[in-house]
Order: C-alpha cells, then sequence, then structure tokens
C-alpha cells in the first residue's frame, strides 16, 4: 500500500509540473500578443502624447513633445574660469562681510546654472530687491537678487538685533527707506568684491545703479537671451539668507576668451616653452652678410669677354659708403677699411626697410 500512495504521489507532482508549464506558456503567448497590440495608439492617446488635447490652460497642463519644445532649460558652453572667480567672491565675501557685520558669517555657493533671463524673472520669488549694477569696462549690465530672508537678516544684524534669534520678518509692504539704505551698503560691498575677484583675470568695475523690487523693472537684457546665474547662501549663525547674481553672455562676451581658459594664463595655440626655445636658437644662429663695393649695369658681350686679369673700375671712391645686405635685403650702410692686415667694414646706419609693395 504504501509504494503504491508514494507512485501516486510522484505522478500527481509530475501532474502538477506539466499544468504550471502550460499556464506559463499560455500567458507567454497572450503577453506577447498584448505587448504587439499595446503598441498601436489610438488618436486621443497620440494627441495626449503631443499636447494637442483640449485640457486646461497652463504650463502645468502640458505633455509630451509641446512640454519639449517649450523647455525653458538652456544648455550653453561651460566657462571654467567663472566658476574659480565665483569661488574667489566666496572667500572674498567671508572675510568683507565679517567685517561690515562684526558677525560671524559663512558663504557658501549652491550652484551655477545657464538660463534665460526671462525663465529666471518669472521665477524671482517675491518679496524680494533686485539691484541692479554696471561692468564699466565691459558697458553692459548685471542682476542681483537679495531674498526677503537677506535683507530682514542684515537690518536685523546692523541695527543691532540679539544674537540667537531669527529675523522677524514682515510680509505685505513695501520696504522702507531704511531697510532700502542698509540693502545699499550691503550690495556695494559685494560689487567691490566680485571686482576684486575679476583682478587676476581682468580688470573690471562693477558699479551700482538702481535697486528695484518690481521684476518687470529690472530688465537688462532681452528675455530670450541666456544668462549664467550663480545661487550664494549667506549664514550668520542662525540668521541669513539667499543672493544671487545673474551676469549675462552679452555682458561677458569681452571677456569670453579670458573665461573659457581653464587655468589662469593659458594660451590657446601656443606654446610658450617653445617660443623661448626657438627664440634662443635664433639669437645663436649664424647669418651671412655681402658687402656690395659697387653695382654697374654691363652688356651680356662684355660679361663673357671678362678674363683674368680684365680690370672694372669702380665708381666708389675709398671714402664712399657700401651697402651691407642679407641675401637680397639692405641691411646697413658703411664704409670700408683695415684693420689688423684685414679688410673690414664700420656699420655707419641701418637701411630704412621697404614695405611690402613698396617700390625702391
Amino acid at each position: 500500500m504504501s509504494g503504491t500512495g508514494e507512485e501516486e504521489d510522484g505522478q500527481s507532482d509530475e501532474d502538477l509540473a506539466a499544468a504550471w508549464g502550460a499556464e506559463t506558456d499560455a500567458e507567454g503567448e497572450d503577453g506577447a500578443e498584448g505587448g504587439q497590440s499595446a503598441r498601436v495608439l489610438n488618436q486621443a492617446e497620440i494627441d495626449n502624447l503631443l499636447g494637442f488635447d483640449a485640457g486646461p490652460a497652463g504650463d502645468e497642463a502640458r505633455t509630451g513633445m509641446q512640454r519639449i519644445i517649450s523647455s525653458g532649460l538652456v544648455s550653453y558652453e561651460r566657462l571654467p574660469m567663472l566658476e574659480i572667480v565665483f569661488d574667489r567672491l566666496v572667500r572674498i565675501m567671508s572675510t568683507s562681510l565679517r567685517n561690515f557685520t562684526s558677525d560671524n558669517v559663512e558663504v557658501g555657493i549652491d550652484n551655477m546654472i545657464s538660463l534665460r533671463f526671462g525663465d529666471y524673472l518669472n521665477a524671482v520669488q517675491l518679496p524680494a530687491m533686485l539691484a541692479v549694477f554696471k561692468a564699466e569696462e565691459w558697458d553692459n549690465y548685471g542682476l542681483m537678487v537679495i531674498d526677503s530672508s537677506m535683507i530682514y537678516s542684515i537690518v536685523d544684524v546692523l541695527l543691532g538685533g540679539r544674537r540667537g534669534t531669527a529675523a522677524m520678518r514682515i510680509e505685505g509692504r513695501p520696504y522702507t527707506t531704511i531697510e532700502r539704505n542698509l540693502v545699499e551698503r550691503l550690495i556695494v560691498v559685494v560689487l567691490a568684491d566680485l571686482s576684486a575677484s575679476f583682478d587676476p583675470l581682468c580688470p573690471v568695475t562693477f558699479r551700482f545703479e538702481r535697486l528695484e523690487v518690481n521684476p518687470r523693472f529690472a530688465t537688462i537684457s532681452r528675455l530670450s537671451n541666456a544668462a549664467v546665474l550663480a545661487r550664494l547662501r549667506i549664514d550668520m549663525e542662525d540668521r541669513g539668507g539667499k543672493l544671487e547674481l545673474l551676469l549675462p553672455y552679452a555682458t561677458l562676451e569681452p571677456v569670453r576668451e579670458l573665461l573659457l581658459q581653464q587655468f589662469m594664463g593659458e594660451k590657446f595655440g601656443r606654446d610658450s616653452i617653445w617660443e623661448t626655445h626657438l627664440a634662443e636658437e635664433l639669437w645663436n644662429t649664424e647669418v651671412e652678410l655681402d658687402v656690395v663695393l659697387d653695382e654697374q649695369s654691363m652688356r651680356l658681350g662684355d660679361i663673357i669677354d671678362l678674363k683674368p686679369g680684365s680690370r672694372i673700375v669702380l665708381n666708389n671712391g675709398p671714402e664712399s659708403a657700401v651697402r651691407i645686405r642679407c641675401g637680397a635685403v639692405p641691411m646697413f650702410e658703411g664704409k670700408i677699411g683695415r684693420r689688423k692686415n684685414h679688410i673690414a667694414v664700420r656699420i655707419e646706419r641701418e637701411t630704412p626697410r621697404q614695405r611690402d609693395g613698396e617700390r625702391s
């Protein structure tokens, strides 16, 4: 009886495994057919993918291709040296703001991105102060944005607020004259540090122009133009805020070649070591000089008749000037003489060089 039971159990296991295999194959075939049919989209799905469905207006309702076409992301060339300039700005601002506020200040850079100028203005979080400044040497403008937290923090610090308490923010009212004047002092300090950050690269002076609270009045470039945005984080113990610097690419165009350098003093397509070596070798190069005593025009027949012992009479006398040439290029004029049983020439003056296209 036991043997018969074991055989029945083994047979039932085999039947169960076979049934599972058949079901799995059936599901695979159904899935394959379903996958092929899922690749066919109806008109509503196509319209939804391309963003042409009649839905609510606004950027949030845009999908698919329409969102890709209207994407605000801008990808422009990286400026390696500009990143170094902003790193230098962070170090300089840490020192200058400590002296300005007489408090412990930590400055850090969150990120540095490229975007369209119009997209940034639309994304500015109000209330904020927008400072327009001018780069004197580049004859163009930049924008500095100080957020509300930073404004009230700097006012609290400069007016002697207690340490260990967060700055009180009062929303829904315009900024007072005292607040604007204190923020302007901060802007002047930051612009001076920004000028000092560019000094190793090129001298530039950033001058404060005006202070705005409405982004529409702070338009310094076309809305579609590209710009570089650097977000700085300023911490004063438990107070602080964010400060953003926006420089349009048009402003940086005069120093674009300098900002593309990988390191300070890089020269594209030039090798200073090879240039120095070549200059040293040129100074040691031997050059043959020809002293022309006289030039005469003779017939070819007279030249052919010349024989050993023939005499050619020179038109120059002993005191006449002779010309010294290097190949066909006249170099100097001098007088011929004798020095230690050798005929020598003393250079009197340099022959003026003739420019290309001038006739002798």
